[in-house]
């Protein structure tokens, strides 16, 4: 078998983007995503386990049989399998990047077979306020203000003695925890899932997974799972290598019953470079217009700010989100068009159309009103994959001079990766950010698609029009999209 094309892999994201958008995206992760932040692996943890048990941790393929074998030959007790978990999987390992790529993605539903906190820990991170469930009694309480639940199947590193480990866990599991068998069953149904960091192995999930199969036939909803390619291990004979090869890919085959397709990579890096244009792709429907005007060049104000409405209008009726941190002379404009779209298309106004973030005015408070505005702008442009700017000038001493504050959001939107659309015709910040790009050479980058340079070109054209600049910018985020 072969690594997913480039081709297909964009396929993939696209299709993963539809369900995020619409938050129908949720995440089933297995080991494989804890591994990069520090944890031993499974064989590892129960090395002490087979030494006792006079067997060999590198024969072993099956650790639940190998958890339960320490169980009876210690008459039930399982007192050295939960100490195994507290000293492994208790201390503060360090959030993995993919962990905090998934966190900042607006998915709210996470299921895992890990025990450790690290989905938790990374929603909080980022600000979000996870609702963890391990136990059947929580799944009837919702945590106030919650922005994810997360379904702990197998238990929580906290309560190591209610983990599912052993073979006796496994075989009780449908009895004893339905309501979460249920809880999983029901969202397979109605969300799309990623499989990451997951073997497939666990008799759990396959019983769940065979549950939904029966029930839905070729109605299944469509899944993903990413895995690496089978590579051949140092000393390895070619047939061996080609044997597994041979299992993952009948494997892979059979994974298509349950409706999970399988995106293949040839590294762990791989999975998080995919992560990331998954967010890239999703950020880029948002897009921050940054712009401040007292005066507006060569235009009369009216016919400016109706340019500015215009705009504004149909870019959201493109179906980008819009924000805005109401910027002198501009801000007010482009909320006029984004409220129009809105309310002429019968939608419902909230934040998958618009965001407002007005600037405050006064100092209030121990720190700085330039560290509360710098800190402000790096909060809202973190929404956003694309920044436009428009005029940029502002009123200081009686004189109009280039706005540093637009300066300031061009600097860190630049810093966060957006993609950069500067419209220089519109003269002032706007015109010092457009040739300063020019001279790096940014319009010629892969940021931007090959017939996107004559959109460049005619919206920063000193002659061009408004009515001109408009379709300018609207037919370059059409190629971008």
């Amino acid at each position: 078998m072969k690594v997913t094309t480039d081709q297909q892999r964009q396929r993939f994201v696209q299709e993963l983007l539809k369900d995020l958008t619409e938050e129908n995206l949720a995440i089933f992760a297995g080991a494989g995503l804890s591994a990069p932040a520090g944890f031993v692996s499974w064989s590892e943890l129960l090395r002490p386990v087979a030494e006792e048990l006079e067997l060999e941790i590198e024969k072993e393929t099956d650790l639940v049989a190998l958890a339960q074998y320490h169980c009876n030959s210690n008459l039930a007790n399982r007192g050295k399998l939960n100490q195994l978990l507290i000293n492994e999987l208790s201390d503060n390992a360090k959030i993995t990047e993919n962990h905090q790529i998934l966190a900042r993605l607006p998915i709210s539903t996470y299921w895992t077979t890990n025990y450790d906190k690290l989905i938790e820990n990374s929603l909080k991170e980022t600000g979000k306020i996870p609702d963890t469930k391990y136990r059947i009694k929580q799944l009837s309480f919702t945590k106030r203000g919650r922005d994810a639940v997360v379904y702990k199947m197998h238990g929580d590193i906290e309560h190591p003695d209610e983990a599912v480990l052993t073979k006796d866990d496994y075989e009780t599991y449908h009895v004893k925890m339905q309501p979460f068998i249920n809880a999983l069953s029901g969202d397979l149904v109605a969300k799309t899932f990623l499989f990451l960091g997951f073997s497939f192995t666990d008799p759990n999930l396959d019983y769940i997974l065979s549950r939904v199969r029966v029930a839905y036939s070729t109605d299944q909803r469509q899944h993903y799972c990413i895995q690496k390619l089978v590579e051949p291990k140092d000393g390895e004979p070619e047939a061996d290598t080609e044997y597994r090869a041979r299992k993952q890919e009948l494997f892979i085959q059979d994974l298509l019953r349950f409706g999970i397709k399988t995106i293949l990579v040839s590294s762990y890096a791989e999975i998080t470079d995919i992560l990331q244009q998954i967010e890239w792709a999703f950020k880029r429907n948002t897009i921050f217009i940054s712009g401040s005007a007292h005066e507006y060049g060569r235009w009369e104000p009216s016919v400016a700010e109706n340019f500015i409405y215009s705009l504004a209008k149909e870019i959201s009726s493109l179906g980008f989100r819009i924000v805005s941190g109401f910027g002198l002379g501009v801000g007010s404009s482009v909320i006029t068009g984004a409220l129009e779209h809105v309310y002429m298309s019968g939608l419902r106004l909230d934040s998958d159309q618009l965001i407002l973030r007005p600037f405050p005015q006064t100092e209030v408070g121990t720190r700085p009103i330039a560290q509360v505005w710098h800190d402000y702008r790096t909060d809202m442009i973190s929404y956003s994959g694309i920044a436009i700017f428009l005029f940029g000038n502002k009123l200081k001493d009686g004189e109009v001079v280039v706005a540093d504050g637009l300066i300031k959001e061009f600097e860190i939107a630049k810093s966060n990766g957006l993609l950069l659309i500067p419209v220089g015709a519109t003269e002032y910040a706007s015109r010092q950010i457009y040739c300063q790009l020019l001279k790096e050479g940014y319009f010629d980058s892969d940021a931007f698609p090959e017939n996107a340079r004559k959109f460049i070109n005619q919206i920063c054209d000193k002659e061009s029009e408004l009515t001109t600049i408009q379709s300018g910018v609207i037919d370059l985020l059409k190629s971008l999209k």
